[in-house]
């Protein structure tokens, strides 16, 4: 299989603070918010991108896409029904390095995002960073009780490596419960 190079530690120092476009169309029926990229993602350019991410692989067991997508394919996404955001633009080594205004000012950005483009629901990946962002302290994983604009809002698990409480088989099967809710299988 085919993929991205592998970057170096110069091009991993050079993506601090860099961005990723999102991949994003109107209409979506889910829109996957990270909290921020990696240095590994900002480097290569694509969403959830670092080994180990658990992203792709729970997308394609949940059966949201009929096959297992590399991180250089996420321009198909809007060809499944779904798209890819975050939270915060700018990567960096950990999510942890964000500020708690960062996530504040994102999920402000998110509300203007999801308004311009009425997906049906956002699925955000990574529940402490949720709770931040939109002020929702005691936010639970799966669907929350008030919609973002006019979208269905799902708080999901980190899919990242360095998230050690699931494992692939637990993303798949709460990325599954998303789908079973959207009604959204892949095409």
């Amino acid at each position: 299989m085919m993929g991205v190079p592998r970057p170096t530690r110069a091009e991993l120092a050079a993506a601090k603070d860099q961005t990723i476009p999102d991949v994003i169309a109107p209409g979506l029926d889910i829109v996957f918010c990270g909290i921020n990229p990696s240095l590994y993602a900002a480097a290569t350019g694509h969403h959830f991108a670092r080994p180990g991410n658990r992203f792709w692989p729970a997308l394609h067991l949940s059966g949201l896409t009929p096959r297992l997508l590399r991180p250089d394919e996420q321009d198909l996404l809007p060809d499944f029904g779904l798209g890819v955001t975050n939270l915060v633009a700018r990567a960096t080594a950990r999510a942890d390095e964000l500020t708690d205004d960062e996530l504040a000012e994102g999920g402000i950005r998110l509300r203007k995002l999801v308004a311009e483009h009425v997906p049906h629901i956002l699925a955000v990946v990574g529940v402490t960073a949720y709770r931040t962002a939109f002020g929702e302290p005691k936010a639970v994983l799966g669907e929350q009780p008030e919609p973002l604009e006019s979208a269905r809002v799902w708080v999901l698990p980190n899919p990242s490596g360095l998230n050690a409480h699931y494992q692939l088989p637990d993303f798949a099967t709460k990325f599954a419960e998303l789908r079973t809710a959207t009604h959204t299988h892949a095409r």
